[in-house]
This record gives structure tokens, C-alpha cells and sequence, in this order.
């Protein structure tokens, strides 16, 4: 069962801040699934370094959110010590994946990333202020900005290879 729509907007709102850490959460999802797809479909050396460290940003923000919503909810805090414990198992390998990247997919990839941070940045500035912890509103202060560096660096990386001008963007 999915909570969110085919794009990744959420079909319901939110009322307790456990379920806006949650939001964050999927959101967070959504980012990390989408560099990883779009590293795994393209033959661009510098874009894929980009995404791979944003993506590793974003898991970085699951963990922060995570750890949050685990000391403000008591039930999942206790579904995480039940848990804790729980042996994944050996590591197997991930399938291997020939892609045939194509240049404009990979600029779309990039815009569309582009636009997720900026989405990212509305959401956490418009509930900074809603959340009643002073933890939990440093730790998206924190995300907020490095959702605004990821923005920036996706732009430059558009500007070098999209063959269009963006009006004076340098």
C-alpha cells in the first residue's frame, strides 16, 4: 500500500508532526530512488558523481528524520527496539543493469531533480516553524540548506551540458 500518489505527493494531510516527519520521510524515499535511477541511466561520469552524493545527502536526511520520529513516537521508537535485533541476512548482489543512456532523459532527469529540490525547500520552510521542538526545527534548517546547495549544483550542472541558453544563467 502506497501513501502517496503515482508523482510522489502525499493523498492526505498531515495534522500531527509525527505524520509531517513522516511526509519528510517519503519524500526523502522519492529523492533517494529517483538519483538512483537516474545514475543507473547515465553514461555521464560528472552528473552521476553529483547524484551519487546528493543521494547519499538524502539518506543522510532519512536518518536525521528518522531518529526524530523515533524519540517523539513512542510506538515507533518501539517498533524500531523490536526490531533492532533482526538479522538481515547475507548480502547478495544487485542484478546488473545495461542502460542505453540518452542526453536529453539524463537534462530531464536533472530539471526534474532540480524541481524536487525546490519542492523540498517550500515543504521544510513552510513547516519549520509548525514543528513544537527546537531539534527538529535546527535538523531541517540544516536539510533546507543543503536542499538549496543541491539546487544549485544540479543548475550548474544543467548550464555545462544543456546546449540551451538560460538567459544570462552562469
Amino acid at each position: 500500500m502506497s501513501y502517496t500518489y503515482p508523482n510522489g505527493q502525499p493523498q492526505g494531510m498531515a495534522h500531527q508532526f509525527t505524520n509531517k516527519l513522516r511526509e519528510i520521510l517519503i519524500g526523502e524515499i522519492i529523492a533517494i530512488n529517483g538519483y538512483q535511477s537516474h545514475i543507473t541511466n547515465s553514461n555521464i561520469i560528472e552528473i552521476n558523481n553529483a547524484w551519487h552524493s546528493i543521494m547519499l545527502d538524502e539518506k543522510k536526511h532519512y536518518g536525521w528524520i528518522l531518529q526524530l520520529l523515533r524519540k517523539y513516537d513512542p510506538e515507533q521508537c518501539q517498533q524500531f527496539l523490536l526490531h533492532k535485533t533482526d538479522n538481515p541476512g547475507p548480502q547478495i548482489p544487485i542484478q546488473s543493469y545495461n542502460p542505453k543512456p540518452d542526453n536529453q532523459i539524463i537534462l530531464n532527469n536533472l530539471r526534474d531533480d532540480i524541481k524536487g529540490e525546490f519542492e523540498a525547500v517550500i515543504l521544510y520552510e513552510a513547516d519549520i516553524l509548525k514543528f513544537p521542538y527546537k531539534d527538529i526545527q535546527d535538523v531541517l534548517r540544516v536539510v533546507t540548506l543543503e536542499e538549496k546547495g543541491h539546487a544549485e549544483h544540479l543548475t550548474k550542472l544543467l548550464l555545462k551540458y544543456d546546449p540551451d541558453a538560460y538567459d544570462g544563467l552562469a
